[in-house]
């Protein structure tokens, strides 16, 4: 059987095609490009969808259908000189031509360039401006296993700086609930993908993550109560509308928290008993494409024998197979439960076809 890419292939090669097609270009031309053409809208909207919609799609869908492994092969097939002109035509298009230069003046434009006072030498400005943000570019290629230690020790607290600069001060709201509420929504989808990451935070979640490690207790439950704990030690010290306010911003968080280590592990169990086992069996692995383990059960009452078929399944697909059943199998009995996580092929691990 020809194999076929799983939805988390798919979702992959779809992100990265995004990735690789989308750019500031992308979201500030067409704007741009509707602002020029006035009256002449709909002519410019179909030349752009052409150039910068239909003809990348038509270089992918070549690549797809020619089944060449690069733009070297692809080349090839007109002949072996013209690959190589063709090749490095493009590379150095999209290079050192277009792509690089356009990668400095882009920032400069948007935001050295309009705080600059006029009369001022904006192309001396823009060639040391390049010179440093290559220099920096240079820095980051040349050790690109740093570059998220950079990223967190030294453009994280910029940002932040940034951000804070920005804000002069202002405060939202002064409500403190509202501030304890929306505070511990955050910490707590944050120490989620922390830990989903398999990292911590360095704090009070490590005790948790260790238990969990040796024990298998849920790591969620744990935490709350350590740091109820926490807070209860604090009675004797600290005023008690505080104090409940704490409490509160605790279950938040590990409410939330917990939402977020199982955000897309849980999953949907099935179980169906019906006389015409087989069809609904065929409807599922190859409808659905998920897998059916057959049991072999007994009615309680009337002692026949019977098929159950149990078989996981998304969310997403319930209604799917609820329609898929009725159709073979008004009669069938259906029983519809849900799991907090599930391992193995086709969940935790690719599907494999045979």
């Amino acid at each position: 059987m020809k194999e076929r890419l799983t939805k988390k292939e798919n979702v992959l090669i779809a992100t990265m095609l995004f990735g690789l097609f989308f750019g500031a270009g992308n979201l500030i031309f067409p704007a741009y490009m509707g602002q020029l053409a006035g009256k002449n809208m709909w002519q410019a909207i179909i030349g752009f969808v052409i150039t910068g919609v239909g003809l990348p799609l038509l270089g992918i869908a070549a690549m797809g259908i020619s089944r060449s492994d690069g733009l070297m092969e692809l080349s090839s097939k007109v002949s072996r000189p013209y690959s190589y002109f063709f090749t490095c035509a493009l590379y150095l298009t999209i290079g050192p031509f277009f792509a690089i230069p356009r990668c400095a003046t882009t920032p400069f434009t948007v935001a050295v360039a309009t705080l600059m006072p006029e009369g001022s030498n904006q192309s001396l400005a823009l060639a040391i401006f390049s010179f440093v943000f290559f220099a920096i570019v240079l820095a980051f290629s040349l050790k690109p296993g740093k570059i998220l230690t950079h990223v967190g020790k030294i453009l994280s607290p910029i940002f932040l700086g940034l951000a804070e600069t920005m804000l002069h001060g202002r405060v939202l709201t002064d409500d403190l609930f509202l501030n304890t509420v929306f505070a511990a929504i955050g910490v707590g989808a944050f120490m989620g993908i922390v830990i989903r990451a398999g990292a911590s935070t360095g704090g009070m979640d490590i005790p948790p993550l260790v238990l969990q490690k040796w024990f298998r207790w849920p790591v969620s439950a744990t935490m709350l109560i350590f740091d109820i704990a926490v807070i209860l030690i604090q009675i004797p010290f600290s005023p008690v509308p505080q104090l409940l306010y704490g409490i509160v911003a605790i279950i938040i968080q590990v409410m939330v928290m917990d939402k977020v280590l199982l955000w897309g592990e849980s999953r949907t169990e099935v179980k169906l008993i019906s006389t015409k086992a087989d069809e609904l069996c065929a409807a599922i692995l190859h409808q659905l494409d998920r897998g059916v383990t057959i049991l072999n059960g007994a009615g309680g009452y009337t002692h026949d024998p019977s098929a159950v078929l149990l078989s996981v399944i998304s969310s997403r697909e319930l209604p799917r197979l609820e329609k898929l059943v009725h159709a073979i199998d008004p009669d069938c009995f259906l029983i519809v439960s849900q799991v907090t996580e599930v391992r193995g092929r086709g969940f935790s691990m690719d599907k494999k076809y045979q």
